[in-house]
């Protein structure tokens, strides 16, 4: 195994039992999230320069498009979440409440 997936594995496995354990606040979720597709970017970048493909060239846009959705959308989501409670705290949002 080389340095770059050990590195990658690390990271995506850091992010997960980050965001597996962590959950008290949103934004610490909503980085835990963003460390997990940035560690799936640079596996899906380096992935065709490491096999010399040229065919798998538009996935890491892809998934940038998609991280750059899913940042927009939890940052919505954590301004709505602070205005109406006052704070960022997860056991605040519960879908059972209307």
């Amino acid at each position: 195994m080389s340095l770059l997936h050990l590195s990658f594995y690390s990271s995506f496995t850091l992010s997960t039992l980050g965001f597996a354990f962590h959950r008290t606040h949103l934004i610490s979720a909503l980085l835990c999230l963003e460390s997990m597709t940035l560690s799936i970017y640079i596996a899906l970048s380096s992935w065709p320069i490491e096999n010399q493909m040229t065919t798998f060239t538009m996935m890491p846009v892809l998934t940038l498009t998609f991280s750059a959705c899913e940042a927009g959308t939890g940052l919505a989501m954590l301004v709505a979440s602070t205005r109406t409670y006052g704070s960022d705290h997860l056991h605040n949002l519960n879908l059972l409440q209307c």
